[in-house]
């Protein structure tokens, strides 16, 4: 069973920051920019038997497949995950909504990226959002960002729209048209993110080292998948 590991204290109320691995692996790269740029401290991990029982190294670094970073300035925790969660979707969402609940958590926000049908201009990428507080979604409104009409949601972010009902929850959506690292997109939620809850990030460093974050998350999933797979056969070696 997956369960939330907190080991440093801590604020109430704070706003907590997710960003699960989807198309273009938009929301992962947003929140490891967001880690680095804030100085976000690491104070815990989600952990369990479903959980692939793997680190990625790094800069010398551990990385662990679903980490929580705190920054106490503005008192946001953030989920960042660099392993896939299929199977444990209902459960991790039932998580964060129970830990949210437990800390009074002013608001989720969940990063993501979607496929909107309908033209783009070139070199624009569109923002959107879902809300299930009226304030918030006239607050995104306010600053640009379209309410999403038309779309599918999958994995963690479908599953928290599904069921968020005491806590609020505001998804915020960058159009992505790429199956690749996507840095663009990664730097729109940003953009949005800052002037929704006044954070001061420019997302301007970020597009300006879009390689060198995509390159970083592409190796970190690739060790991700290949111990996943290791583990795997090492299971049917056990087996046969």
């Amino acid at each position: 069973m997956v369960q939330i590991e907190i080991t440093k204290k801590i604020k109430k109320n704070p706003i907590i920051i997710d960003g699960f691995p989807g198309i273009g692996l938009v929301a992962t790269i947003a929140t490891e920019f967001l880690i680095e740029h804030l100085g976000a401290k690491e104070v815990g991990t989600i952990k369990g038997a479903e959980i692939p029982p793997l680190v990625a190294i790094h800069d010398k670094k551990i990385v662990k497949p679903m980490g929580l970073f705190y920054d106490e300035k503005y008192n946001i925790l953030i989920l960042h995950v660099i392993s896939g969660s299929t199977g444990i979707e209902w459960d991790l969402a039932d998580l964060l909504l129970k830990k949210a609940e437990e800390l009074g958590a002013k608001e989720i926000i969940s990063l993501e990226s979607v496929g909107v049908p309908g033209e783009t201009k070139e070199g624009e990428v569109r923002s959107f959002f879902y809300a299930n507080k009226e304030a918030n979604a006239k607050k995104l409104a306010k600053i640009g960002c379209e309410p999403l009409v038309e779309g599918i949601i999958m994995g963690v972010t479908g599953a928290l729209m599904q069921r968020a009902n005491n806590v609020p929850l505001s998804c915020i959506f960058a159009e992505t048209h790429s199956g690749l690292p996507d840095s663009k997109a990664a730097a729109k939620l940003i953009e949005v993110l800052d002037a929704y809850t006044v954070l001061d990030v420019d997302p301007k460093p970020l597009l300006e080292s879009a390689e060198k974050f995509e390159k970083k998350i592409r190796q970190l999933l690739s060790k991700s998948k290949e111990a996943k797979t290791e583990a795997e056969k090492k299971k049917l070696s056990y087996v046969g």
